[in-house]
């Protein structure tokens, strides 16, 4: 995940134990007269809102305590107002970030093998969501968001980006690649078929595997990025067209991610601006990977 400067720009110092003016560098506690420590800390305001995530329903209803099952119910729920705050700091984000990367790292090597696509999230044509916008969706126009991701070998995707529906996929494309580690085939479909994009991918250690755009057509007369021509001498080979066929691991991937009980369904009604779309399909990423290996664990190496 990208994670701008301008969304921590300003804000204090980060703890990942830290509730709100509760916890110091020095570990000491604020406490109000009884004894009761003021303030959430911050893995409490995650649990909230991913108990309500996991669920398909707004922070309010996670807010309640009759929603809660008895054996997990925490023992003091912030208000709703309270999450509407905390969940736009710098401190929450951070949080949801260590966490992805976390399980990251627990799904070993990414393979020599990535793929790199768009995922449409659409809107209600009639929004009045400021920040959805018109664009392509697959054989058709839509308004809504894009999910631009990088996947490997594992359901966590190893790059990826929310934005309007109307921003170009090869654009995106050439931001995630260079935060790619590693090295080896980089498939695509044929709108990321770029000279600059070719060039993005060889010089972070990828060959970018993508049909053309115009097939059956000369060249011209202009120059063209090493990497693209080695791409379209790769797919008139054998093993080009072989290696070519994995491109459909992250239609599959993208299926899975949205075909479970708490999987990415289409975008809810109180899931609109960007900031908050992009929360959302945050902790939706986070719930479908622990879901993946709770229910689907890779083989031990000892099984292989």
């Amino acid at each position: 995940m990208l994670v701008s400067s301008s969304t921590v720009k300003g804000d204090k110092p980060w703890n990942a134990n830290s509730g709100f003016g509760c916890i110091t560098w020095l570990g000491s506690a604020t406490s109000s007269r009884g004894g009761v420590t003021n303030g959430f800390f911050d893995y409490e305001i995650v649990a909230v809102y991913f108990w309500a995530v996991l669920h398909d329903r707004g922070v309010s209803w996670a807010c309640e305590p009759i929603n809660w099952s008895p054996d997990l119910r925490p023992w003091r729920i912030p208000s709703q107002s309270t999450m509407s705050r905390r969940m736009r700091s710098a401190e929450v984000q951070r949080l949801m970030g260590v966490m992805e990367q976390r399980l990251r790292q627990q799904c070993g090597a990414p393979g020599w093998v990535n793929v790199v696509d768009g995922k449409p999230l659409v809107v209600g044509s009639h929004s009045k969501d400021p920040d959805a916008r018109w664009g392509r969706a697959g054989r058709s126009y839509a308004k809504g968001y894009r999910l631009h991701a990088v996947y490997g070998s594992a359901p966590l995707p190893r790059q990826w980006e929310i934005t309007a529906m109307n921003v170009s996929e090869p654009e995106v494309a050439a931001r995630l690649i260079p935060a790619l580690n590693g090295g080896g085939y980089l498939l695509g479909d044929k709108i990321h078929d770029s000279n600059p994009l070719h060039e993005v991918a060889l010089a972070t250690g990828y060959q970018l595997v993508a049909p053309r755009k115009r097939p059956g057509t000369g060249l011209g007369h202009r120059p063209h990025a090493p990497g693209r021509l080695r791409s379209m001498a790769l797919l008139t080979k054998d093993f080009g067209k072989a290696l070519y066929r994995c491109r459909m691991d992250i239609e599959r991937q993208f299926g899975w991610l949205t075909n479970h009980a708490a999987g990415l369904s289409p975008l809810p009604s109180w899931v609109r601006r960007l900031s908050r779309v992009q929360t959302w399909v945050h902790a939706k990423l986070i719930i479908h990977i622990i879901y993946a290996y709770c229910y689907h664990p890779p083989p031990l190496l000892a099984d292989a």
